[in-house]
């Protein structure tokens, strides 16, 4: 274990017995350093249920193509928590990770802080510190509470799809969700909202009036659709013919042109042609419908397509479930799922968009606290109409594959957890970069 590893295992032991949703131990710890969030390049700030980090990675690679320092924090990571913070377009290293934390450690003094609040701090100390153009920030959970929340005024707020997540804690309506999200709205900032759910862009407008902020929403004051195999992006003042982005699904365009706005509105010198081109075209985000080709792939039966998607909930499932089938279009091949999921995740709500797409599912362990047993998950498939059956670990279920003879190879999607997104990741040999 690195120096780094230990310190961060040292932040989780300081979790409060009590949470309450404030930002408080946040500013007491930041206000200790010096409120290096006031002190920070220009803040993009983005919330949303499904799509922030894909916006992020579309946002970054567009402003690195025209020739910018960017600073980024998201979450959570996959394999490592150097994944969470980028310093001027670069992963943080392990060694100037252990100097921050110890810094930020003494500074904290034992003080009781969640895990998020305190590596919060950490990345905005840093990123004070590193000289760059911007920072993109993700929301860690919701909005309002977040930790991350504590930016005083980000310069443009973007609002991704919202829908239902995370019930326990933001609410059990998209109206309530869509509030929480809402909170990262300043006053004066200026708002780019994907296209959304009516009853979310209702409560998201009053929000972005009440601040008096300028709010462009998509499908209203911005357009993009993919038209002869090219990314047709389009605003009052602009039509762009652009190449399709390198991340793939329907759900891919609505989170570039989230991207595009945000970079005009944030950048307008730098959203030129060949900067949002290139963008698009060199973008990476893991496990976000990724094509697996190292040890895992290699298990998988002789030409078959095996994919990775971190999907979690509802409306994650529903916009993979129609990215395979433009793809099943194309090229149709028998889709098998490998599958675990988190307890506390509703398993039919993930599974259902599947239904008549898939041929079987494949329940598999995952090595986590609070994860759903593979035989609750495949008794899940069963009830929503997808054949199942369990398998020991992912190697087992490729095996059980692979021992098959297939008429068309299959296509293998591995899907249900972020964690088990990781797990992949790293038996795979295919770690962030």
């Amino acid at each position: 274990m690195s120096a780094a590893d230990d310190a961060l295992a040292r932040f989780a032991a300081l979790h409060p017995k009590k949470i309450d949703l404030t930002l408080g131990r946040t500013e007491r710890l930041l206000e200790k350093l010096g409120n290096p969030h006031h002190k920070m390049p220009p803040v993009v700030h983005v919330a949303g249920t499904n799509g922030k980090g894909s916006t992020i990675a579309f946002l970054r690679a567009m402003l690195e193509a025209s020739g910018a320092k960017v600073h980024v924090f998201t979450s959570p990571h996959l394999v490592r928590f150097n994944e969470r913070i980028r310093l001027a377009g670069q992963l943080i290293t392990d060694a100037q990770l252990a100097e921050a934390c110890d810094r930020i450690e003494a500074v904290n003094a034992g003080d009781p802080i969640t895990f998020f609040e305190i590596t919060t701090a950490l990345a905005f100390d840093l990123f004070a510190r590193t000289p760059a153009d911007y920072t993109l920030i993700e929301v860690g959970l919701g909005g309002r509470f977040d930790s991350t929340n504590v930016i005083p005024a980000p310069k443009v707020a973007v609002i991704t799809p919202v829908s239902l997540d995370h019930r326990e804690y933001l609410g059990d309506t998209v109206e309530k969700i869509a509030g929480e999200k809402a909170g990262i709205i300043k006053p004066g900032t200026k708002v780019v909202m994907a296209e959304q759910a009516p009853e979310a862009l209702r409560v998201l407008e009053r929000a972005a009036a009440k601040a008096r902020s300028t709010a462009l929403v998509g499908g209203e004051a911005f357009h993009a659709h993919a038209e002869g195999g090219r990314l047709l992006y389009q605003a009052e003042d602009v039509l762009l013919d652009l190449p399709l982005p390198r991340l793939m699904g329907p759900h891919q365009l609505i989170n570039a042109a989230s991207a595009i706005t945000a970079l005009r509105l944030l950048a307008p010198e730098r959203a030129t042609n060949a900067a949002i081109s290139e963008g698009l075209q060199k973008v990476e985000w893991p496990a976000r419908f990724q094509r697996l080709t190292g040890k895992l792939a290699k298990m998988a039966p002789p030409n078959a397509e095996l994919w990775l998607d971190g999907g979690h909930n509802a409306d994650g499932a529903r916009v993979l479930a129609e990215t395979l089938v433009s793809l099943e279009e194309k090229a149709p091949r028998p889709l098998v799922l490998i599958c675990a999921t988190m307890a506390r995740k509703d398993a039919t709500e993930i599974l259902t968009p599947f239904v008549g797409l898939a041929q079987e599912l494949l329940a598999v362990p995952l090595a986590h606290e609070g994860s759903r047993p593979p035989q609750e998950l495949a008794a899940a498939a069963r009830n929503v109409g997808i054949p199942a059956a369990e398998a020991g670990s992912l190697e087992e279920s490729l095996a059980y594959l692979g021992a098959r003879r297939w008429t068309t190879p299959p296509r293998i999607l591995i899907i249900g957890s972020l964690y088990l997104a990781g797990e992949v990741l790293e038996k795979d040999g295919s770690l962030p970069k």
